[in-house]
């Protein structure tokens, strides 16, 4: 046993009452994960405060550079604002090259890759803050936006076209953009025909905050509306 796993084991035998470990002790052996009821009694503070939402999309955001000629890729945290009208927020960290683009130009695309593209979107996040060409160092090809003036990441599968209609600065290092969505484009596999997203046909995958690994969406465990008996219902 670990000094950790030792220590947690004097603290919960410290802070449990007699009568609840011969409960616990005397009780059949049971294999599996634990109950939902007991997963909600074994909480901990952790040392610092994190961020721990799980996941976060994974996505690659095209721009035109802020000189000409130059293009630029990076990773920023991308979240959803509004399905109607469309809209999106990203959150871009003072040291990265694609903040004086984006206050220069406004305009960009949001690209989603895919399990085949995690070693390159590596890559590109390990170097998100450095002046290269981008697109020569993940090895994929550049494409060009339909509604606006960025360029796009040809093999991505899903293309979110954006314009900037919003800024603000968030102290201490972070400024949000924020956008309204101009055009959504797929490879054809992607959507059915009313554009609904075949997730099953899709292998992309979320960053998870807490553990900094990548994970695809695993199976499928509901769907929207299935409270009140809807299925037709996605954003």
């Amino acid at each position: 046993m670990c000094e950790n796993e030792e220590s947690s084991r004097r603290a919960f035998l410290k802070n449990t009452s007699t009568a609840a470990l011969l409960s616990i002790f005397s009780a059949p052996v049971i294999s599996g994960a634990l109950s939902n009821s007991e997963k909600s009694t074994l909480r901990k503070t952790l040392p610092s405060p994190r961020p721990m939402i799980p996941p976060v999309p994974a996505i690659l955001l095209t721009i035109n550079g802020d000189e000409e000629g130059r293009f630029e890729i990076g990773v920023v945290w991308t979240f959803v604002i509004n399905s109607h009208p469309p809209q999106i927020g990203i959150s871009v960290h003072d040291d990265h090259v694609v903040l004086k683009p984006l206050q220069k130009h406004g305009t960009f695309v949001l690209n989603v890759p895919t399990t085949d593209m995690a070693n390159s979107f590596d890559r590109i996040d390990m170097n998100s803050k450095k002046k290269m060409d981008k697109f020569k160092l993940s090895g994929w090809s550049r494409g060009k936006a339909i509604t606006v003036d960025a360029p796009t990441i040809i093999e991505s599968p899903i293309q979110v076209e954006c314009e900037v209609f919003n800024e603000i600065k968030v102290p201490p290092s972070r400024t949000i953009f924020v956008a309204n969505v101009t055009a959504t484009t797929v490879h054809e596999y992607v959507c059915d025909e009313k554009g609904q997203l075949d997730v099953a046909s899709v292998p992309f995958f979320g960053m998870t905050p807490g553990s900094g690994e990548f994970y695809t969406m695993g199976k499928k465990v509901g769907h929207i509306g299935q409270s009140v008996g809807q299925d037709d219902s996605y954003y």
